[in-house]
């Protein structure tokens, strides 16, 4: 085969491909990859990486420490070995039916299991009773932190108002000693173990009973 003849071939192979490559950039066509390849030079195009913004928070996000619910006074009146029970109301006690409700979590908000929980307080008139177990009782946090206890709303005894004592223990860790208070009480200006962080979250109920909420913040270790 002559040069000339050789020559002219290639020319139309090269004319073939530009014009395919044309007529896809006109006509907003998709061309075959093998094709471009072979009749067009060579592009670098810029890769651009793209982040979800579920990624940048995933990426970002620090746990939140919460701080340990407040150490109170432990006072004159805790008695040990008190039995195991939810319920410290007993048949014919005088007072506002409470139910306490709340969880028992660790600083980073995790809910600790088997947590230990011991109450103990005053009745409707402000008297503890220490020679026996009345309005005392411990138990221990499910599988989610969950606690409840049933009881009465507490009187007022001279210098203090109305405040249920607790102390909370996570397994192997320290034992925190407090006190949680109710809303609306005048006494509680002028007390001086009173503190906004223990008042409990109370809602009253048409039958005269009330429900209460409060979550424990305890060190683990």
């Amino acid at each position: 085969m002559t040069p000339s003849i050789e020559r002219k071939r290639w020319n139309r192979v090269v004319r073939f491909g530009l014009g395919i490559a044309a007529a896809a950039a006109v006509a907003g066509v998709s061309v075959a990859p093998g094709v471009l390849a072979q009749t067009m030079p060579a592009q670098t195009v810029p890769v651009q990486v793209t982040t979800s913004a579920s990624t940048l928070m995933t990426v970002g996000q620090t746990t939140s420490v919460q701080s340990l619910t407040l150490a109170e006074t432990e006072g004159p009146y805790y008695k040990t070995n008190s039995p195991e029970v939810t319920n410290l109301v007993q048949d014919g006690m005088q007072g506002t039916l409470t139910t306490i409700t709340g969880q028992v979590l660790d600083q980073n908000g995790q809910p600790v299991a088997n947590a230990f929980l011991d109450f103990w307080q005053a009745n409707a008139s402000g008297a503890y009773d220490n020679s026996g177990y009345t309005l005392r009782g411990h138990q221990y946090t499910d599988a989610n932190g969950y606690y409840t206890l049933t009881t009465i709303q507490p009187g007022l005894y001279p210098g203090r108002t109305e405040h249920i004592h607790v102390k909370v223990q996570a397994p192997n860790g320290p034992v925190l000693t407090t006190q949680l208070f109710f809303p609306g009480v005048a006494q509680n200006s002028r007390d001086s173990i009173y503190d906004p962080s223990l008042l409990l979250s109370v809602t009253s109920n048409a039958d005269g009973t009330q429900n209460a909420t409060f979550n424990f913040v305890v060190a683990t270790a």
